[in-house]
């Protein structure tokens, strides 16, 4: 960010922060509305201060906007190394599919980063099907940047991560799925399942609803949540069962064909609490003890408890490339190199391009670059494909301006002289990538270029252009 607009920015901060701490609870004046999530509120404050007037205010909020309207989809387990601007007021989104059960996790580790003690903003939203718009479910902006939240509902979840104003950095994003619930059987995991939730039960006549899980008799039976036991009975069916009803979750747990109680009716029980033990009363008296084990939830009835047990990997790969280059214009390093839609060297492509192509890399995850393209597509890149600046020529220019973007119409960010001489260090199309005085990066049309310059063209490697 140039130095003229960081002082203005700065000082706008400041008021920022003199007016919103003043409008806390306990602090100042009582706000005059009450927002939904941290985010919702922040963007209330602004609007209240009059900066959502300015361009810095409005970029911070359009930067949420388009966020959500352009979510990076990924697959948990997922790790990535992302550069969050401070000076252009960024944000990112991410697509995940959950299943019905699962526990989302997400870890936020700023480093490197302008004012580690600023906010960052986790809201976590959901839409049943691409025709329904995003709902919020899961916020949070606590100074130890995590989020947990459990899908009781499956479908497609968006995670939005923005710092507030001014704020930003380098920033490491973690997201697994876990499992929601402890497993119900004490030494026991899901490979102790033998029959699955939906298999045919009398002939075909009705269906399993829930999972066996089997285990010698007297083997502990354990709460697999916290909550309270609302019955503790014996029947044909069941034989010596409990209900467990979920502390904060509207689920119902239900323990059948227990060898013995160990729990009384109302009491409350934290998870591992001991309930009963395996055995095979009721119905499974002709069956190796076990434990029958099923979710019921309101309006659904009884659910497969799998992805509420099964706890997969949620050690994401770890980011191989250079983090330095990360949040930086690099370039692709040899002819044909190919932009794939996905982390993935089977992913469709989204373009083969010339060698020296800029690329802006806006993230890392395992052995991939996350890149914007000079057109503004976006894609993954293998890291031996990318390279970072290195001064191909040092040319004069005949005349024009510095650009924003490589097309006719990109705004100009600053002028320039006949016989100014500038760094090339990629290109894309008719247009250059060169870098200016002020240490910026910007794009000239070709016609706009002279000879090349005498000299050493690798002493302007990391330098900054020659004027006259």
């Amino acid at each position: 960010m140039p130095g003229p607009y960081r002082t203005v920015a700065s000082a706008i901060t400041v008021g920022l922060v003199a007016v919103i701490t003043a409008c806390e609870p306990g602090r100042g004046p009582t706000m005059r509305f009450i927002a939904t999530t941290p985010h919702q509120e922040y963007v209330r404050r602004l609007q209240e201060v009059g900066l959502d007037h300015t361009a810095l205010g409005r970029d911070w909020i359009a930067a949420a906007t388009e966020a959500l309207a352009r979510p990076v989809d990924v697959e948990t387990p997922y790790l990535e190394a992302r550069y969050l601007d401070p000076g252009l007021a960024a944000a990112v989104a991410y697509r995940i599919v959950l299943e019905r059960g699962q526990r989302l996790v997400v870890r936020l580790d700023v480093r490197d980063s302008v004012r580690v003690d600023g906010r960052y903003f986790l809201d976590l939203f959901f839409t049943p099907d691409s025709l329904t718009p995003l709902r919020p479910v899961a916020t949070a902006d606590s100074s130890g940047r995590e989020l947990e939240y459990v899908a009781l509902r499956p479908g497609t979840y968006v995670l939005r991560i923005q710092p507030e104003l001014l704020r930003g950095g380098r920033v490491t994003v973690s997201l697994s799925a876990r499992a929601s619930l402890g497993f119900p059987v004490a030494g026991r995991d899901m490979a102790g399942i033998r029959s699955r939730f939906g298999a045919p039960r009398d002939g075909g006549r009705r269906e399993h609803h829930g999972v066996d899980i089997f285990a010698p008799r007297g083997t502990p039976v354990v709460a697999a949540a916290a909550g309270q036991v609302s019955r503790v009975r014996t029947s044909g069916l069941g034989g010596n069962v409990v209900w467990l009803r979920e502390a904060g979750y509207d689920r119902r747990l239900y323990y059948a064909h227990l060898d013995r109680h160990a729990v009384a009716e109302g009491a409350w029980v934290k998870p591992g609490d001991t309930l009963g033990f395996v055995g095979n009363t009721g119905n499974a008296r002709t069956t190796p003890p076990h434990l029958h084990f099923g979710i019921y939830m309101r309006g659904l009835g009884p659910v497969d408890p799998h992805f509420h047990l099964y706890d997969p990997p949620h050690d994401a790969e770890g980011f191989d490339g250079d983090t330095a280059l990360v949040g930086r214009w690099a370039r692709l390093g040899r002819a044909g190199a190919v932009v794939r839609s996905r982390p993935r060297a089977d992913a469709p492509p989204v373009d083969a391009l010339p060698a020296f192509t800029p690329i802006e890399l806006l993230a890392g995850s395992g052995r991939w670059y996350r890149a914007r393209l000079p057109d503004g597509r976006e894609g993954y890149v293998a890291l031996r494909e990318a390279e970072g600046l290195v001064a191909l020529e040092v040319t004069t220019v005949v005349t024009g301006s510095l650009l924003r973007g490589p097309a006719p119409d990109g705004a100009p960010i600053d002028s320039l002289s006949s016989g100014d001489t500038v760094p090339v260090l990629g290109r894309f199309g008719e247009y250059a990538l060169v870098e200016w005085i002020s240490g910026r990066h910007g794009w000239i049309a070709g016609q706009m270029l002279g000879a090349t310059a005498e000299g050493n063209p690798s002493l302007t490697v990391g330098g900054r252009a020659r004027g006259r």
